[in-house]
């Protein structure tokens, strides 16, 4: 798995599928380079514990879910795109995008500067999207453009080429936006998502960047996933305690491995092709498959699956979901 099920015991955080991170991507738009497309992808439509069918309300309308920018390289955002959703009433549900710059990026709070409103969200197969000036968004159900055999990961790397993922869809978030509104040549990003807290406030239950690593590596769990880039060097010892287990590294070994892993943040510089792990992320890189080969020291190199093919060649780029959810409307009688 990527980073989907990464409550406990590969549950959902809160136990709410909507609330469940499960991939980052960046990578420049195609045919256009003075634009790059980001994706952030949550809520899964099956979950592994329970095993079973998620909700079909694709968003929460409590929550928070962001897109953090940091242009500086310090671990903090600079900017951030933060997406609010409206209640789910009959079968519908509507988007606003705020972008927020500079200190308050790094906080949490859902102000900012509204540059997307009223966006519809999809619930079937037809991608319904929203443009405002020079930006593109899209938000709703989408195929699910992860691939990876996880039975056999987790039957200690015994793979049978069986895509879990193959008939998966998830709830997609997709900004294209100009390389300019980055703020920088080379950025680092990261995803999370937030819910209210009892007191007021928000809190912070999901955030990653890199995949698989939150689900296999992090031994504390919760403190990671409500954590910040800045202060991953915590958790440096336990990666690299991880890593000597499973992949028989020497403990300096594993040090220096777990120190290309932490902070949990993605590189991305939008004037260079997109490739995983190096720059960014496109929606056909084996991301797991190099994380494997990680992960076992290069004992097993792969899982011998290999991207969807479904893949649209335009925006939102993945393909359209396998299961429609769109409600018809009850008929009138008289």
């Amino acid at each position: 798995m990527s980073h989907h099920y990464s409550g406990p015991d590969f549950s959902f955080p809160q136990g709410d599928a909507r609330l469940d991170f499960t991939d980052l991507y960046a990578f420049p738009k195609p045919g256009d380079a003075g634009k790059s497309i980001l994706i952030m992808n949550v809520h899964p439509s099956a979950g592994e514990n329970p095993p079973g069918a998620t909700t079909t309300e694709p968003f929460a309308p409590e929550a928070l879910y962001e897109l953090k920018i940091d242009t500086d390289g310090d671990g903090v955002a600079d900017l951030a795109y933060r997406v609010r959703f409206s209640a789910f009433e009959r079968g519908a549900q509507t988007a606003i995008v705020h972008r927020v710059d500079g200190p308050q990026a790094a906080g949490t709070g859902h102000g900012g500067r509204v540059i997307v409103e009223g966006a519809p969200v999809s619930m079937g197969r037809e991608a319904r999207v929203t443009e405002a000036g020079d930006i593109r968004f899209f938000a709703g159900w989408r195929s699910d453009p992860f691939f990876c055999d996880v039975e056999g990961a987790k039957n200690n790397f015994q793979f049978t080429s069986d895509d879990f993922f193959a008939d998966k869809d998830v709830c997609s978030i997709v900004l294209e936006v100009p390389n300019s509104a980055l703020g920088a040549k080379e950025v680092r990003l990261w995803a999370r998502t937030l819910t209210p807290g009892d007191g007021g406030g928000w809190i912070q239950v999901e955030r990653g960047a890199r995949p698989a690593q939150a689900v296999v590596l992090v031994e504390e769990r919760d403190a990671y996933l409500g954590g910040e880039p800045a202060d991953d060097g915590r958790f440096l010892a336990g990666f690299a305690h991880a890593l000597e287990h499973t992949g028989g590294y020497t403990p300096a070994e594993a040090k220096r491995l777990a120190g290309t892993l932490l902070p949990d943040v993605m590189p991305y510089d939008p004037t260079r092709p997109a490739s995983f792990p190096d720059n960014g992320r496109t929606l056909t890189d084996d991301a797991f498959d190099w994380f494997t080969r990680v992960l076992t020291n290069g004992r097993v190199t792969g899982d011998s699956v290999g991207p969807h093919g479904d893949l649209l060649r335009e925006f939102p780029y993945m393909g359209p979901p396998h299961q429609s959810r769109v409600t018809k409307a009850p008929m009138k009688t008289n």
